[in-house]
């Protein structure tokens, strides 16, 4: 059994969902892992990740549009000292998920036809996110 782990930057230029897929499989290839498990940790309480369709943009265009309707920028909140998308963005990392699993097979992420990995910031300005892979197997 081995073990890899490894930090990757994703650069936002605000609130959508970024395709990460290509930068983890990128880094699967170089570890010579054929069958094990991939855990993708967000560094971050105002982003997340999610597993989502990649073929039609309307899916993410959707999604983001969900968000903004459920949880909407305020002042209503106490959390006030970032900025208003900054809390909204908090509820909308804890409504979804700071990390993902995904079993390897054959050296590449088991992942669906049209299923990719997405890093959603939930912030209005760009940033910098930190994503730490951790893949296990042999």
């Amino acid at each position: 059994m081995r073990q890899a782990i490894h930090d990757i930057q994703v650069c936002t230029q605000g609130q959508d969902l970024y395709d990460v897929t290509g930068l983890i499989r990128a880094w699967i290839a170089q570890q010579g892992i054929r069958t094990g498990l991939l855990t993708v940790w967000c560094r971050h309480t105002s982003a997340s990740l999610t597993v989502q369709e990649n073929a039609d943009p309307d899916v993410r265009a959707d999604l983001l549009d969900f968000f903004r309707r459920t949880v909407p920028e305020s002042t209503r909140y106490r959390h006030q000292e970032e900025g208003p998308d900054d809390m909204p963005a908090h509820i909308k990392a804890a409504l979804t998920q700071p990390s993902v699993s995904i079993p390897i097979r054959d050296g590449e992420p088991a992942l669906g036809t049209w299923q990719a990995v997405y890093l959603f910031e939930h912030r209005d300005a760009p940033h910098t996110r930190g994503l730490t892979l951790h893949l296990i197997g042999v």
